[in-house]
């Protein structure tokens, strides 16, 4: 009798638990009749949306594209250029030895969105560098720079954008700036870095790269070939936010297995700026001075570029002064040793800094100079002059924000009725 009301007992308990909508407890996991959970698959990246790059020097057929008249255009092809974007003011600004500097010489990312709104309103569309000149041959079989015709939608005017010192210096990362380049869960081109509070942010509105990529996609007439822009890479910090570098005064197996993760973990952030319309320039391993330093120097500094940038990023034709300053002292009145060695190691565009947008096309070697300007701060609070050769893009008096940089005073009259 005992064992039949053990019996019922157990069978009213589990009832009970039924009615309850509860389960009775699942076997251990050692148990014999546990379940074998099967190994979760990692979720595939997204497939990456298909991006479109045109040939601006071909006329497209019929003279239109998607309903848009293309026209010939054989003027100015302006170029500005940026370094890395402030992401956090009070970081940057915080009254350290790097705050001048960097008031000096870069924008904020609000800054920069700023300008690329007023230059996409002013008409204004992106070409890429490398397809505004070309290299031919002369009747004597000489090579030679030609600058290339346009076909831009009508009415519309040419813009360079191009990127100094993407690396992400060890000095950045406490300032107030993104710290390298990542693929983020959609798939695209963001940044990743700390905010002032020490939380790890993946964005794709606190870099000058992932900022313009999403300005594109909401005016996709902003580049109308598939431009973005060209990044100046240097080496000795490695690049993109990646410490591909090596170091000669100490090497260790342990940093060479390193370096060599790094430089896996930057390929597919390489791969997929190109595939987006990024191209890359050098601007020398070691931010040399290339007007004074020596040609053995130089010549040692553009192989380590080669060795540790370019094999990365692939060939460039583009070379970006460090500083400004120009080989030989003077790369426009005369062709120096040091011009001639950059020139046969394959650089064709010698790019400095200046107050326009001036090019020359050299008549004794194949190669082309030119300038860019500089929006950042020391334009940006410049006097009435200054500011006078950025009106065509932008007014700074409406671009600067005063609230958040250094209280160092401007140099511009305001508008009337400010």
């Amino acid at each position: 009798m005992r064992r039949w009301m053990c019996f019922f007992l157990a069978v009213c308990s589990l009832l009970t638990l039924t009615a309850c909508g509860q389960t009775p407890p699942e076997p251990e996991a050692d148990s014999p009749e546990a379940p074998v959970e099967e190994a979760q698959e990692p979720e595939a990246p997204p497939e990456p949306e298909p991006y479109s790059i045109y040939d601006p020097t071909v006329m497209p057929e019929g003279g239109s594209r998607d309903g848009v008249t293309y026209a010939a255009y054989d003027g100015i092809v302006e170029h500005l250029f940026f370094h890395p974007v402030v992401a956090y003011p009070e970081l940057a600004f915080d009254g350290d030895a790097q705050a001048d500097g960097i008031d000096d010489f870069m924008v904020t990312a609000d800054e920069y969105r700023a300008i690329l709104q007023s230059v996409y309103d002013r008409g204004y569309v992106l070409v890429d560098i490398a397809d505004v000149w070309s290299e031919t041959t002369d009747e004597s079989g000489n090579a030679k720079m030609v600058k290339n015709t346009l076909y831009l939608p009508e009415g519309k005017k040419p813009l360079i954008l191009s990127f100094d010192d993407t690396n992400y210096y060890e000095y950045m990362l406490s300032n107030g700036f993104a710290w390298k380049l990542v693929i983020g869960e959609d798939g695209k081109i963001a940044s990743y870095g700390k905010d002032p509070q020490g939380n790890e942010v993946v964005s794709r509105d606190l870099d000058a790269i992932p900022i313009l990529d999403k300005f594109v996609e909401e005016h996709p007439d902003f580049s109308p070939f598939g431009a973005k822009g060209c990044l100046s890479l240097t080496g000795y910090e490695g690049i993109l936010g990646y410490r591909t570098q090596t170091d000669t005064k100490s090497w260790t197996e342990a940093q060479e297995q390193n370096r060599q993760k790094e430089r896996e973990a930057v390929k597919p952030i390489i791969a997929e700026l190109k595939r987006t319309g990024w191209t890359f320039g050098s601007h020398t391993w070691g931010h040399i001075r290339l007007g004074t330093k020596s040609l053995e120097t130089i010549q040692a500094d553009t192989k380590r570029w080669f060795d540790e940038v370019g094999s990365l990023v692939g060939p460039t034709t583009i070379l970006f002064y460090p500083h400004g300053e120009r080989p030989d002292g003077d790369d426009w009145q005369k062709t120096g040793p040091v011009f001639q060695y950059l020139q046969s190691q394959g650089f064709r565009v010698f790019c400095s800094v200046g107050i326009n947008s001036f090019s020359y096309i050299k008549k004794d070697i194949s190669a082309v100079i030119c300038d860019r300007l500089h929006p950042d701060g020391t334009t940006l609070r410049g006097s009435d002059k200054v500011i006078g050769w950025y009106s065509q893009f932008y007014d700074a008096r409406d671009i600067i924000d005063l609230d958040v940089r250094p209280d160092r005073g401007v140099r511009w009259t305001p508008k009337s009725g400010a």
